[in-house]
């Protein structure tokens, strides 16, 4: 469901905007839905070990289907941008608890590797569908159904999993709920990332009353936790080095990977006038390669360290970024088709990896916890680059209409991006407006590019560190 919905929407995106007239406030669409799965991520975990990760998970699965029937009516930008929070909340859910469930169910990690290949196999499936069903939904029909699909998906996932999964864990009902530091972590996330949402549009006093607000309660809930029985985010997570470098990996490479993922159909559909499904299906390659990514970890991990295969991870990702950085406003389409496919084997030995070494790094009793935050680290991460690269966007926007002198207008620049209404605009400002909008992709994939440097400055003192280790270890 997850994988399905992430590139439908995406493939949608450009109908969205144009119907609802909505590309200014295109980052909230994405950034709300990862704010909810953010929040609630180590919410659900939590939620897991007093009433079970299966009850759980069928709950996530009924904020799911619920908030993308809401999505299918919307009848304005608005709407839609409240709905999306709803169906991220039930996304956190979806996405974090089977993790956790595979702890449990596979201790070897190298199983665990390869059952999480198989889970990458289902994922990139639907990534792969997702596109073609997203394009030709919104082709043929409406954008509207590309969120109606996930509701009868959503129910015959809950009757499933009540039918076929089975389990014996006991539940631990002692520790009280840690009803306080899950309170300040929801208000301060929602603070700090809508003060992200509202930089350079808002006055700057709104934005230092969101700081204030976000501040106070962070420095409330490092208060709280270090009393509550049993606290939603363990201080004891943030001393341990190999899961931070963990976490600091898992936070750059989803922050850049997210710019591809929102930002390669609209490069299609508003630089190459291709339709929605041939622009969703740049998708396509970064789906296969994802699932070879993950499936080369177990493999690769008897012949090198754990940080080398992330290393080589990320090194694809870097080739990914470069070749859009470097890529002009004509870009043939196939080059599109070979980033994501670098993009997409990197993401998925990079997660593959990353995602059994913070179970392997973590305490046995805190693989629960440390699961679901290296899923908060993530979304965070999106929604922080999300909203970083929508104010990118909108300011290479602004500043390419206010040179037109007036010719060109957002209303016009709304309508780039859909092949169905390009054919409105005076075809000679046409390249102009192409211009405009290759000047704020090009600033995304330079941010993203950053960040994967980043991210190999890191693994490159972390592999030093895993050297020394392995060293002692065979003394």
């Amino acid at each position: 469901m997850s994988g399905l919905d992430n590139t439908i929407i995406n493939t949608a995106l450009p109908a969205i905007i144009s119907d609802l007239h909505g590309l200014e406030l295109m980052g909230w669409i994405v950034a709300v839905f990862l704010l909810g799965t953010a929040v609630s991520t180590p919410l659900w975990s939590k939620l897991g070990e007093h009433i079970g990760n299966k009850r759980s998970y069928q709950l996530a699965a009924a904020f799911f289907v619920v908030g993308s029937f809401l999505q299918g009516i919307a009848p304005n930008i608005y709407f839609l941008i409240i709905t999306r929070v709803i169906a991220g909340i039930g996304n956190g859910g979806m996405v974090s608890l089977p993790y956790i469930i595979y702890a449990h169910l596979y201790k070897n990690p190298r199983k665990r590797m390869q059952v999480l290949g198989f889970v990458s196999a289902s994922y990139s499936m639907a990534t792969i569908i997702g596109p073609l069903v997203g394009g030709y939904i919104v082709d043929t029909f409406s954008w509207h159904w590309v969120f109606y699909i996930n509701v009868p998906i959503g129910l015959i996932s809950a009757f499933l999993v009540q039918l076929y999964y089975k389990t014996t864990l006991s539940l631990d009902h002692k520790s009280p709920v840690d009803y306080a530091g899950a309170t300040l972590m929801t208000l301060g996330l929602i603070s700090l990332l809508s003060a992200l949402e509202i930089m350079g549009s808002a006055p700057l006093r709104q934005l230092i009353v969101a700081l204030t607000i976000a501040a106070a309660c962070f420095a409330g809930m490092v208060s709280v936790e270090k009393r509550a029985v049993d606290p939603i985010i363990p201080g004891r997570l943030f001393t341990n080095l190999p899961l931070m470098i963990d976490f600091g990996l898992f936070a750059l490479i989803w922050g850049a990977f997210i710019g591809f993922l929102i930002y390669s159909p609209m490069w299609a559909q508003g630089l190459l006038a291709t339709s929605a499904l041939i622009g969703g299906a740049t998708q396509i390659p970064s789906s296969i390669t994802d699932f070879l990514g993950s499936g080369s970890v177990a493999p690769l991990r008897r012949l090198i360290r754990p940080q080398q295969v992330i290393a080589i991870g990320i090194l694809t990702l870097v080739v990914s970024f470069l070749l859009l950085v470097l890529m002009g406003v004509k870009t043939p389409y196939w080059v599109l088709l070979v980033a994501g496919a670098f993009e997409g084997f990197g993401n998925g030995a990079c997660f593959n990896e990353l995602q059994v070494k913070v179970q392997q790094d973590a305490a046995f009793s805190d693989v629960p916890v440390a699961t679901s935050f290296s899923f908060l680290i993530r979304m965070l991460s999106q929604t922080f680059t999300a909203s970083l690269f929508g104010l990118l966007m909108n300011n290479a926007l602004r500043t390419g209409v206010n040179q037109s002198n007036g010719q060109i207008t957002m209303r016009m620049m709304n309508k780039l991006s859909d092949a169905a209404s390009v054919n409105e605009l005076p075809h000679q400002l046409i390249p102009q407006m192409r211009i405009i909008l290759h000047a704020g992709l090009h600033h995304i994939m330079l941010v993203a590019l950053i960040l994967m440097l980043i991210a190999l400055g890191i693994n490159i003192w972390a592999q030093h560190l895993e050297k020394l280790k392995y060293a002692r270890l065979s003394e």
